[in-house]
C-alpha cells in the first residue's frame, strides 16, 4: 500500500471564511456589491500599516498597474533578479520595456544591490525587488541605490506577506508593493491580489486605471478618462479575504511553526542552506527552501525523485527567467543559474502534522547522506 501523499501546500478554511462568503453570496449584490472589497482593503491596511490598498484579481495585476502608472513602458529597462517566477517579469514585458536580469545573493536568494547597481542604464525606469520565498531583499541597500539614481523601487511581495524588514511591513517600502492572495499563498481569496502605497498621487493613479480608467469623483456614468485595466476583485472573494485577515497573525505564526520544526532537524547537516532571517528581520517563511551545497553532487532530478517515492510533492526551486526560451541567456548570473539545480521547496501546509514533516525530513537526511537513488 502506498504512503498517503503529502502535499506541498494547501489552504486553511474555517467555518469562518464559509460564514462570511456565505452572506457574501446571499447579500453581497446591488448597493452592496463593495461592501466585502471596502472591508478588505481597510483591513489590509491596518495589518501592513500602508496608508492605500487597492484589491485585485491577481498580484500580477497590482504590478502591471503600478508599474503603468509609474510610466514604464517601450523602450525602458526595468531591472529584477534572474530567481523568480514568470508572473514578476510578465508586466514588464506587456507594457513593452526590457527586463534586465540580474543575479542573486547566493544566502537569500534575492536581489543583489550591487548587480542592480552595474545594471543601471539611461534607459532604466524602475527596480522589482521581488521577497523571494517569504526572505527579505536588502532593502536599506536597494533603496539608496535607487534614490541615488532617481528610480522607483517596487516590491513584490506575493510570497513575503508577514514578513518586516527592521520592523517595516513587506510591501511598504517602496513606490508600491504587490501581493499575492493565491490559493498557496499565506492568506488566500482562491486568486487575488493588492496593490499598497503610501504614495497618494499614485495610488490615485493606479485607482483610475484598475476602474477601466474611470477616475474617482467623474460625474458622467460610464465615462473613461483614461484606458483603464480589469484587474478588480470580486465581492466574493473579498469576503474569504476579510475572513483571512483576522486570522492572519495565527496563519503565519503556523507557517513560521513549520519552518522551525525543519530547521531543527535540518540545519545541522553539513551541506544544508535554508531561509535566512537576518537580525531585526522577521521572514514569515512562506515556503521552506533547501539548498544542497555542490559538494555533496545532489542534482535536481535525484531530488524530486527521491520525493516522488516517498509520495511527498515537492516544488522545484525557481528556475532562472533567463533560461527560459522567451528571453536570451544570461549565464553570467552564476547564482541564479547554479542554485536552481541543486533546491527544493519543502511541503508547507498549515495543517501539517510532525509525522508529515519527518518523513520530508528522512528524505533530505537520505540525500545528504547519499542515500537516495
Amino acid at each position: 500500500m502506498s504512503k498517503p501523499t503529502v502535499s506541498y501546500t494547501r489552504p486553511s478554511i474555517t467555518e469562518l471564511e464559509v460564514a462570511f462568503v456565505t452572506d457574501a453570496a446571499r447579500n453581497g449584490w446591488g448597493s452592496k456589491c463593495y461592501e466585502y472589497i471596502d472591508r478588505f482593503e481597510r483591513d489590509f491596511c491596518l495589518y501592513t500599516g500602508a496608508r492605500f490598498a487597492i484589491a485585485t484579481s491577481s498580484c500580477t495585476g497590482a504590478l502591471h498597474m503600478g508599474l503603468a502608472a509609474l510610466g514604464v513602458g517601450a523602450g525602458h529597462e526595468v531591472i529584477i533578479a534572474d530567481t523568480n517566477w514568470i508572473a514578476s517579469v510578465a508586466p514588464i514585458v506587456h507594457l513593452g520595456a526590457t527586463p534586465r536580469f540580474v543575479d542573486v545573493d547566493p544566502d537569500s536568494w534575492c536581489l543583489d544591490a550591487q548587480a542592480v547597481e552595474r545594471a543601471i542604464t539611461p534607459r532604466t525606469r524602475a527596480i522589482v525587488a521581488v521577497h523571494l520565498y517569504g526572505n527579505l531583499c536588502p532593502m536599506d541597500e536597494l533603496l539608496e541605490v535607487a534614490d541615488r539614481h532617481g528610480l522607483p523601487l517596487v516590491e513584490d511581495a506575493a510570497e513575503a506577506l508577514g514578513s518586516a524588514y527592521q520592523g517595516k511591513h513587506a510591501g511598504t517600502m517602496g513606490a508600491f508593493g504587490a501581493f499575492s492572495f493565491h490559493g498557496t499563498k499565506a492568506i488566500t481569496t482562491g486568486e487575488g491580489g493588492a496593490f499598497i502605497t503610501n504614495d497618494e498621487k499614485l495610488y490615485e493613479r493606479v485607482l483610475t486605471l484598475s476602474n477601466h480608467g474611470r477616475a474617482k469623483g467623474q460625474t458622467k456614468q460610464f465615462w473613461p478618462d483614461a484606458v483603464g485595466f480589469k484587474y478588480k476583485m470580486s465581492n466574493l472573494q473579498a469576503a474569504l479575504g476579510c475572513a483571512q485577515i483576522e486570522r492572519v497573525d495565527d496563519l503565519v505564526a503556523r507557517k513560521r511553526a513549520v519552518f522551525a520544526y525543519y530547521a531543527d532537524s535540518l540545519l545541522g547537516l553539513n551541506g544544508i542552506k535554508m531561509n535566512p532571517e537576518a537580525p531585526g528581520n522577521t521572514n514569515s517563511y512562506w515556503m521552506p527552501t533547501v539548498v544542497f551545497d555542490s559538494a555533496l553532487g545532489v542534482t535536481r532530478d535525484q531530488i524530486l525523485e527521491a520525493f516522488a517515492e516517498e509520495n511527498i510533492d515537492a516544488r522545484v526551486f525557481f528556475w532562472p527567467l533567463s533560461g527560459l526560451d522567451m528571453f536570451e541567456d544570461v549565464p553570467e548570473n552564476r547564482n541564479a543559474w547554479d542554485i536552481a539545480n541543486r533546491a527544493i521547496n519543502l511541503p508547507s501546509y498549515f495543517d501539517m502534522t510532525n509525522t508529515d514533516q519527518d518523513r520530508v525530513i528522512a528524505v533530505v537526511h537520505s540525500l545528504v547522506q547519499g542515500e537516495s537513488t
